[in-house]
């Protein structure tokens, strides 16, 4: 049983969230009163969040039912930046317009999980370009600078790891502390925020706000983290043979949002049933005890429930649908994604290969020939051989032609 009184940590720790708390009495005698208010950072580097974030995600939303105030940063201005940690060289850096484009598809995201408005529990969006695109330079080091040590900040497990290996890590890379620690004393400061939450590789950024909180306002700040999640296999969270699981339906169809949950490892079973579901704690205990054939009936709750809460439960029995359809009897469904492809390119003898990429189902057209070398490839449900097979408008069934890599992932592809 969890030590913590609050309803919010009391969640977080039985249901596997908790790594790190700064100060773990105090914030939970926080959390126990009145109506606490925690955010999380996000930076625009894509423009969509994949399902690596959605852990952060579904703590926001635990604090909004525990009766908190969840803030969600939108990182316009660390994203000029870009956030170095644990990266052994520096990001990319991205243009205004591409960072607003990115903000504009991620706050997609969060609008399945958090309840926006005026209320007091109510979450709120906002951007710290707002202020950090507003701070001149000399203010930054006569407010925020002179509270940090050089001392400390290479003792940072990236800054130590990077200065040891001699790779350049630039000054633009090393204000980002400075910068993440700015965005909680403003938070502090503009909306009563004490608690700042994140995944266990933020904790020196959120050592390092909290820190400021209470040298420059003199105010009683708080910082929790959570275990970064990797599958059983040692495999990352969130990453597949085809790319990242986005949570944006227009780059990850609800389908395939399902399949990829379908397809959790067994062992991983319990332990996202209670971080990416709101099934009670005794039905989990209930499905993780199923064993050998009987453990896919845990699995497709855990795609039914995880699907639900980001696509509605009609997406959910949709995808459950189109699967029994695909493996049962081998046919196409209507839930499977689908993309246009044009008929002028489908009539001159589209690619095989150049059809799974159009689909998804591969990243790239010399992935797609590796796949049909392979003998994973089939169109139609008929296995291809040749690399350099094309498609025509005799593939055609009811208007689409059926692409599958491999017993588990499928796309339809429609002439238009």
């Amino acid at each position: 049983m969890s030590e913590y009184k609050s309803e919010f940590l009391k969640t977080l720790s039985e249901r596997g969230y908790l790594k790190q708390v700064t100060h773990p009495a105090e914030v939970d005698a926080y959390c126990a009163k009145g109506i606490p208010t925690g955010y999380i950072g996000f930076d625009a580097t894509a423009d969509s969040l994949h399902v690596g974030s959605l852990l952060q995600i579904m703590m926001l939303r635990h604090l909004q039912k525990s009766g908190g105030k969840p803030i969600v940063l939108m990182g316009g201005g660390t994203t000029k930046v870009g956030d170095p940690t644990d990266k052994e060289k520096s990001r990319p850096l991205l243009t205004n317009e591409q960072i607003a484009a990115n903000m504009e598809g991620i706050k997609k995201a969060f609008q399945p999980f958090l309840t926006f408005g005026d209320g007091p529990t109510d979450a709120i969006m906002v951007n710290n370009d707002d202020w950090l695109g507003k701070l001149g330079y000399l203010e930054m080091l006569r407010e925020v600078g002179v509270h940090f040590t050089i001392n400390t900040m290479v003792k940072q497990d990236t800054v130590a790891r990077r200065l040891a290996a001699e790779q350049p890590y630039t000054f633009l890379e090393f204000n980002y502390l400075l910068m993440q620690s700015y965005d909680f004393l403003e938070l502090f400061r503009r909306h009563e925020c004490r608690m700042q939450i994140g995944g266990s590789d933020q904790w020196g950024n959120i050592v390092g706000g909290v820190d400021l909180v209470h040298k420059a306002a003199s105010g009683d700040a708080f910082g929790i983290t959570a275990h970064l999640i990797t599958t059983a296999s040692g495999g990352k969270m969130g990453k597949t043979a085809d790319g990242a699981v986005w949570l944006n339906a227009d780059r990850k169809s609800p389908y395939e949002y399902w399949q990829f949950w379908r397809n959790t490892e067994d062992a991983d079973v319990g332990r996202f049933l209670r971080l990416f579901t709101e099934l009670p704690l005794d039905e989990i205990t209930r499905l993780e005890a199923l064993e050998g054939a009987e453990i896919n009936t845990a699995k497709v709750v855990l795609a039914n429930e995880a699907t639900k809460l980001l696509h509605g439960d009609a997406a959910a029995k949709e995808s459950e649908a189109a699967a029994a359809a695909v493996f049962a009897a081998g046919g196409s469904a209507d839930a499977l994604p689908t993309v246009d492809v044009s008929a002028s390119d489908l009539e001159a003898g589209m690619l095989v290969a150049a059809a799974f990429t159009a689909a998804g189902l591969t990243e790239s057209n010399g992935a797609a020939r590796r796949l049909i070398k392979q003998g994973a490839a089939k169109v139609n449900d008929v296995s291809v051989s040749d690399q350099n097979a094309a498609l025509s408008a005799g593939d055609l069934v009811d208007g689409t032609i059926k692409l599958s890599a491999g017993k588990k992932r499928h796309a339809l592809i429609k002439a238009v």
